[in-house]
């Protein structure tokens, strides 16, 4: 009985490894308003590409998204916001505002962290990442190269990939709150 208990726990283990960066924990727990309202940069039309520095986004953002989003931090798994959220509406950038995903792609992975099997045309970009002796794909938005989290090749269908995302790194607009 010890050994599948052992088992079991490495398995755990493995799961919450493969998702997350352990470099920084963050914890979050509600939307930082502030931080939008305080970016110039923030925008949910404009698809500008930014060139901004780290200098720049450490004044301007709060510290936990600047963790995770400038550094590749990550929040520590079943603590984000949108963890479990399952309402209709709409997911962009915490740091630009660019549109990442759409709700209907959202899925209950049980990783730890919001998961998605698709994200909106030219929305994000892949770059290679084999830090703590993984090899990953890293997701970064497209708009302003800020990290989300991860991609990984199980996910469900129609396309099999999942987009393991930290919350700190989204904005959420509700349809409900939303003028479509």
């Amino acid at each position: 009985m010890k050994i599948w208990h052992l088992i079991f726990n490495l398995c755990i283990l493995s799961l919450f490894l493969q998702c997350s960066e352990i470099k920084m924990p963050v914890k979050t727990n509600s939307m930082n308003t502030e931080t939008s309202k305080n970016n110039p940069y923030y925008s949910r039309t404009d698809k500008t590409k930014l060139n901004v520095s780290n200098e720049e986004w450490k004044k301007i953002l709060s510290p936990d998204l600047y963790a995770v989003a400038r550094e590749a931090a990550t929040e520590r798994p079943f603590t984000g916001k949108y963890n479990e959220t399952d309402e209709l509406g709409e997911y962009y950038c915490a740091v630009c505002g660019n549109h990442l995903f759409r709700s209907s792609s959202k899925f209950a992975s049980s990783c730890g962290w919001p998961s998605f099997f698709q994200s909106e045309k030219d929305a994000v970009k892949y770059k290679r990442d084999s830090t703590h002796g993984m090899e990953r794909i890293e997701v970064v938005c497209g708009r302003c190269d800020s990290h989300l989290g991860h991609v990984f090749n199980d996910g469900p269908e129609p396309t099999g990939v999942r987009y393991c995302m930290n919350s700190v790194s989204l904005d959420f607009v509700p349809d409900s709150e939303s003028q479509r």
